[in-house]
């Protein structure tokens, strides 16, 4: 009999996904399960491929000139079960051009012109630069090729170009006449994936991007006395720095102390880069995103380590560049150590995946593989709080591969989930929901207009203005951590775990989230995915009615929002005592309009009370309840 249990639990858990209410699926996402590229399960199907690009790219720079120019040869993989006959091609910084599309105004300094192409090949052989789509401001075209390349075969691309950098600074661009931060700057293949098909969706400058993992090599050619710092690993660090210098960096990266590796006093004197007349600095990288990489001839250097994989003792460098004015910098590299240990061993408590972390200082708060682009804030508290989140983007987005032009709710919403976990336990809970209901809540709320509750599902690529940045960051984290209370710390963390272990270094879609929280955690969570996700809401829970009973009272609470969200009933007695009953999510899965929560204490209740913290209610004026004196 037990057997018979076993096994029928077994079935039951394995047929899970197609019980309970389904989750609205896009034709082109049910495709890709028709076809077998993805499992309902949750796991990628048995036929899921994603194809690969094997980038060396060569870079010229010398400000103050502010031209940039490249070459580059790419070897593209086809491993789609198709021939490409075209291939589409990704230049951002296009995004920069007049011509291009846009949701606001742009200002002189944001402008300049598009990405010049000065030379074409392919396979080696040297091409007219005539991509299908004409006209300028394209963030992506289309090449036709002079034959397909076969499934499973490769082809070779290569380039030479030139661009203007960005005269006011963003994601990338000038920081200061001589100090450069370079992104999205080399022409790259756009990723082909079983559900969208190829990536043609313009970029536009406020919203993400989306990228294979890949392989790069890049060297880096600037003048004397200019430092460079890059994703990847620097691979001669002995040609491009002194002796001394190369010794600090090599000692940092074994080091638990801030190692200062170059002195303010050491730049300006010429006594950190080799003195040839330009040195090229050669970086590595290895099933990556992206590459970007910052340089200035007058940024403090200061290095260090921590052990981020306690089972194999494996280390990560943590480096800080700076100018010497942003002063909370130079507590940067302890910051990042913090940040790496909270998300190697706390939320999410996978071991950080990368090499290496270095902040820049620059203006954008923006997160790059292995880099990060980081403001100066005058509050030690906000610049590393600053930090912590942009470092917290190592996985989700680029450790999953999620397609943010898409779904940014999946990198954006989760990051903002573990930087509220972060600062309660970095600083204190207090502030850590000040901080949350301010920036990630409180402008939601307000938001009166159409699209405020709009669901969190729509593609990101067709939203615009307050509607986007709510969906990708608050109300997407509330719904996550909602999940966590749902599931408890220990089985919401065995759950996430076992999804980054099916998807990293792949392209989850939010369907093989939602069914891999299903399928890991043995439940049908569909009640709630589709509350939080698919439909309109907001939070707004209301206490409707007390009632005496024999067993105690029973408080029937209303969800006017429709969100599922976690509260607190705070039950104060005639005696002046009180009780807390914390309600998770569940309260709402068979009636998602009103529960009934029973108070055992047989005490006479004076007034209820909803306290829902982080979860902020629309309406406070119906979250209490005085019971009439008798």
């Amino acid at each position: 009999m037990k057997k018979f249990l076993v096994l029928l639990l077994c079935s039951f858990v394995f047929v899970l996904p197609s019980f309970g209410q389904d989750l609205f699926m896009p034709r082109n996402v049910k495709l890709a399960y028709e076809n077998g590229t993805r499992s309902m399960d949750g796991k990628p199907g048995p036929k899921y491929y994603q194809n690969k690009s094997v980038h060396n790219i060569r870079m010229n720079i010398a400000p103050p000139s502010r031209t940039i120019t490249g070459s580059e040869d790419i070897t593209y993989t086809n491993n789609s079960p198709k021939p490409l006959v075209n291939l589409v091609l990704r230049f951002e910084l296009n995004v920069h051009s007049p011509e291009a599309a846009r949701h606001q105004p742009a200002s002189a300094g944001e402008l300049t012109s598009d990405v010049t192409v000065d030379e074409y090949a392919e396979n080696g052989k040297v091409k007219e630069w005539k991509p299908l789509i004409p006209g300028k401001g394209m963030t992506y075209n289309v090449v036709k090729l002079d034959e397909p390349v076969p499934s499973g075969g490769t082809v070779k691309l290569s380039f030479k170009w030139h661009y203007e950098l960005v005269l006011e600074s963003g994601r990338e661009g000038v920081i200061d006449p001589t100090t450069f931060y370079v992104a999205y700057f080399y022409p790259r293949i756009a990723v082909l994936d079983d559900v969208n098909g190829w990536d043609q969706v313009a970029h536009i400058s406020s919203h993400e991007f989306f990228g294979d993992f890949n392989d790069y090599t890049l060297d880096v050619t600037v003048p004397k006395n200019y430092i460079v710092w890059s994703t990847g690993d620097l691979m001669n660090a002995n040609d491009v720095l002194q002796p001394a210098i190369a010794e600090r960096l090599r000692r940092s990266f074994t080091s638990d102390d801030v190692v200062n590796i170059a002195t303010l006093d050491e730049v300006k004197t010429g006594k950190v880069t080799a003195q040839n007349a330009t040195n090229t600095w050669k970086w590595r990288a290895e099933n990556v995103s992206d590459v970007a990489f910052g340089l200035s001839d007058h940024y403090i250097w200061g290095g260090g380590s921590l052990v981020v994989d306690k089972k194999t003792g494996r280390r990560a460098s943590t480096q800080a560049a700076y100018d010497e004015p942003s002063k909370n910098f130079a507590n940067m590299v302890k910051y990042i150590k913090t940040s790496l240990d909270f998300s190697s061993n706390r939320w999410p408590g996978v071991p950080y995946p990368y090499s290496k972390m270095t902040i820049f200082r620059g203006f954008a708060d923006m997160e790059y593989p292995m880099m990060a682009n980081d403001s100066a804030q005058e509050s030690p508290e906000m610049q590393e709080f600053v930090a912590a989140h942009e470092i917290m983007h190592s996985y989700f987005p680029f450790y999953m591969g999620i397609n943010e032009r898409r779904y940014a709710f999946m990198e954006e919403g989760w990051t903002t989930a573990f930087e509220y976990l972060f600062n309660a336990e970095t600083f204190n809970k207090a502030l850590a929901e000040n901080w949350f209901k301010n920036f990630r809540v409180r402008g939601w709320l307000r938001n009166m207009s159409s699209d405020a509750d709009i669901p969190i599902m729509t593609p990101e690529n067709v939203l615009t203005g307050n509607g986007y940045g709510n969906n990708k960051y608050g109300r997407a984290a509330l719904g996550y951590l909602a999940m966590k209370d749902l599931l408890g710390d220990a089985e919401f963390k065995r759950v996430l775990h076992g999804f980054i272990d099916r998807w990293h270094g792949k392209h989850p879609t939010p369907w093989d989230m939602f069914n891999s929280f299903n399928n890991i955690s043995g439940k049908d969570m569909n009640w709630f995915w589709n509350s939080w996700f698919f439909t309109y809401g907001y939070i707004d829970l209301a206490v409707a009615g007390i009632e005496k009973r024999t067993d105690g009272s029973a408080v029937t609470i209303k969800n006017a929002g429709g969100f599922p969200a976690p509260v607190n009933i705070v039950v104060t007695f005639e005696d002046n005592t009180t009780e807390t009953l914390h309600q998770t999510p569940a309260i709402w899965e068979k009636n998602m309009k009103e529960a009934v929560v029973r108070v055992a204490s047989p005490k006479s209740i004076k007034s209820v009370t909803l306290d829902g913290g982080i979860y902020m209610d629309f309406n406070e004026a119906n979250n209490k309840w005085l019971v009439a004196a008798k």
